[in-house]
């Protein structure tokens, strides 16, 4: 098993860097969705971070060996977790087309929950009270988030119904790539991974990207392209890094609050630019759904590691009373 550095400052510091980088994301691919069509930006986010990965794992002579993909065991879970990691990026990327950028990634939440019951199902992780009591928060926080669309959701199919749908199905895709990718780990490093998937994300979205708006982008536009393809890379190699130094428990409650990042600074820019993105008018049932889907991911990721740390006591005091 791996054992972690213990370097726990860093560990929450690159979690925060995740954190912020992941809640800042949506709000830049909202704009970029204004010129780009969704194919178009996945394409350039696949190959900027298959460039930029195998540059480093060729400098360090550590490119993955092309000859275990032949295994058929290899081979089925690099195809669902390519399929998996492909889906939700288009899905997600198209939900924001009808959604805003505080409204997906809370809902996008629910990623981390349905890998959890993936979990449970497939590798038959034992799921504890308080990671049920953390599901039913999370669902909770959701329904209030809507307090005053859900009718209007539920009731009316419109183009907000059908964003949070494609979310909702990103989520589910983004679980099974991540259940694949937890298995592939016996055969690739996690780096290894994530550049097979770039390379074959960008074969998949190049030949159905559209380049002809790159000769009428911004500056800004630009800027925020290369933003988003630098995010891809840096923010998922500091969440790799941090679960080197830190419990994986601790990181997942980190970014639990992804989504409080995104309303926060969706609003401060909407307050600085308001002709640049304007932000989401919550009430104050949205503020507490919004909180409680932050409370309920947390209590989903921390509750193991509570359960381990009570028996970790019981252990120390039993030997204590021994000697």
């Amino acid at each position: 098993m791996h054992q972690i550095t213990g370097k726990s400052l860093l560990g929450l510091l690159l979690a925060l860097t995740t954190a912020v980088l992941w809640g800042i994301l949506p709000i830049a691919l909202k704009v970029l969705l204004d010129v780009l069509t969704a194919n178009t930006i996945t394409a350039i986010r696949f190959l900027a971070a298959a460039v930029l990965v195998g540059l480093w794992l060729v400098a360090r002579g550590k490119l993955p060996k092309a000859g275990l993909l032949f295994s058929a065991k290899v081979a089925k879970l690099m195809l669902i977790a390519v399929l998996g990691l492909l889906s939700n990026y288009i899905m997600y990327l198209s939900g924001l087309n009808y959604l805003t950028a505080e409204t997906g990634q809370v809902v996008i939440q629910l990623a981390p929950f349905l890998m959890m019951l993936g979990g449970v199902i497939i590798f038959k992780e034992r799921l504890l009270l308080w990671q049920k009591v953390g599901a039913v928060v999370l669902v909770a926080g959701l329904l209030l988030f809507f307090n005053e669309r859900l009718v209007q959701l539920i009731m009316q199919a419109g183009n907000e119904t059908l964003g949070v749908l494609l979310v909702i199905a990103a989520g589910f895709t983004w679980a099974a790539y991540a259940l694949a990718q937890k298995q592939l780990l016996v055969h690739y490093s996690s780096k290894q991974i994530m550049y097979l998937l770039y390379f074959a994300g960008s074969i998949a979205f190049i030949p159905v990207a559209d380049f002809t708006p790159f000769l009428q982008l911004t500056s800004l536009h630009w800027g925020l392209l290369i933003f988003c393809c630098l995010n891809t890379v840096v923010a998922y190699g500091a969440f790799a890094e941090a679960l080197h130094h830190w419990e994986a428990s601790k990181v997942s409650a980190v970014l639990a609050i992804t989504p409080l990042f995104t309303i926060l600074f969706a609003n401060i820019i909407s307050y600085l630019a308001p002709d640049f993105i304007l932000a989401q008018q919550l009430n104050i049932l949205s503020w507490l759904g919004a909180l409680l889907v932050v409370i309920g991911s947390a209590l989903t990721a921390l509750a193991p590691q509570f359960v381990e740390y009570r028996a970790a006591r019981k252990v120390r005091k039993l030997q204590r009373d021994v000697f």
